[in-house]
């Protein structure tokens, strides 16, 4: 809980949809925290600029001096300690931005509930401070189209990079609610309805 208001876990697999999801629940008077947009965020900060060019020189930059995430993720995605080295960079920063973002609206009677959209949810422990979590069921078929569609991925890249996850069992195993992503978006927003009311009667 957050100033009386529950905080609720997105999980599931790569292109399952996660971040639909979690606007469905926005729709709801959910305040959505996106990590990604948090990770974008810290990016922008100078001081991280500095840390990374020190780091892998400007090759990571693009033309408008901007982080190149592209090339990063080739980085990391090939080096374990590398990939930790960005990360203790990065967490904390994502961390700040997400509790400022809260504190915001904490007194806002229109927000019900935070909702974290966070990729690595489990794999970095914010699973603990979720008072529900919530796994976004999609088939193996359906996230291949939407990688291949929107990340340019092809089944081998979806495999290698769901391989540093945790495996979807227990993501599944751990979440108390899932919700079925399939084309039908009316079926999608009535779950999440149903699971919003159930976490809110259970807070109160």
């Amino acid at each position: 809980m957050f100033a009386g208001k529950p905080i609720i876990g997105i999980s599931g697999g790569i292109g399952s949809g996660k971040s639909f999801v979690a606007r469905l629940f926005g729709e709801l008077g959910g305040l959505v925290l996106s990590a990604d947009d948090h990770v974008r965020q810290a990016y922008a900060d100078p001081e991280v600029r500095k840390i990374l060019r020190q780091w892998w020189g400007d090759a990571i930059m693009n033309s408008a001096d901007e982080v190149n995430r592209k090339a990063i993720a080739t980085i990391i995605f090939k080096d374990a300690q590398q990939r930790a080295r960005l990360e203790r960079l990065l967490h904390p920063r994502v961390d700040q931005i997400r509790e400022a973002a809260m504190s915001v609206v904490a007194g806002d009677p229109k927000i019900v509930a935070y909702i974290w959209d966070v990729p690595l949810l489990f794999e970095v422990g914010l699973e603990a401070r979720c008072d529900a979590l919530v796994f976004v069921e999609s088939s193996f078929e359906q996230r291949l189209e939407r990688v291949k569609a929107g990340r340019g991925w092809d089944e081998a890249e979806l495999a290698r990079r769901e391989k540093l996850q945790l495996g979807l069992d227990n993501k599944r195993r751990m979440s108390k609610y899932s919700v079925q992503n399939t084309a039908d978006v009316g079926f999608a927003r009535q779950q999440v309805e149903a699971i919003l009311k159930e976490i809110l009667t259970a807070v109160r």
